[in-house]
């Protein structure tokens, strides 16, 4: 039986993944991760780290975080309570999709995961209020390497669902992207 649909995007290597549970009157089995299936994906890598967080405020936005190089990371972002509007900007320099976005719903319902290559900053928005976040990384977190673009950047032309309730000190001050940006 097959545990994942992976569907491509209009951006190269980010992925929609939407899990197979195995369900019965008890409940549901259900796989998050499978290196066989994933190994092509992740370019070979492997899972170093695996992060969980709790966003309490409806409309608070989490991002848009990335990872500079020699860090930059791969990563399969799941919703495991609540639901969020996820997004991904491409910020690799010469890539035909540089600056555009891909959003979804994530929902601990809908079993639908985004698999994130590197290069590209990633966010989310809760639509409730209690919303764990699941992350499988490629590489491990180095903060001197952790890179954030401003969620309101003008720029981007995000449309973000709801009003923005919460952002932290960091993400509220991250900057706009500098006219002169070319990418990652």
């Amino acid at each position: 039986m097959q545990k994942f649909d992976i569907k491509e995007t209009g951006i190269r290597g980010l992925c929609i993944i939407e899990r197979k549970p195995i369900a019965d009157s008890r409940g549901f089995l259900e796989r998050m991760f499978c290196q066989e299936t994933f190994s092509e994906l992740l370019g070979g890598k492997t899972v170093r780290q695996i992060n969980r967080t709790l966003t309490r405020k409806k409309g608070a936005v989490r991002g848009l975080h990335f990872q500079h190089w020699p860090h930059t990371e791969t990563k399969i972002v799941s919703c495991l309570k609540g639901s969020v509007w996820d997004v991904v900007v491409d910020l690799r320099k010469g890539s035909p999709t540089f600056l555009s976005y891909e959003a979804i719903v994530l929902s601990e319902n809908n079993l639908t995961s985004f698999l994130i290559p590197e290069g590209l900053s990633h966010g989310f928005q809760t639509l409730e209020p209690n919303c764990e976040m699941q992350y499988l990384h490629t590489a491990d977190y180095e903060s001197a390497a952790e890179g954030t673009v401003n969620a309101t950047d003008p720029r981007l032309g995000i449309s973000w669902p709801e009003v923005i309730s919460e952002r932290s000190k960091r993400d509220t001050g991250a900057p706009n992207l500098p006219a002169n940006f070319e990418g990652l």
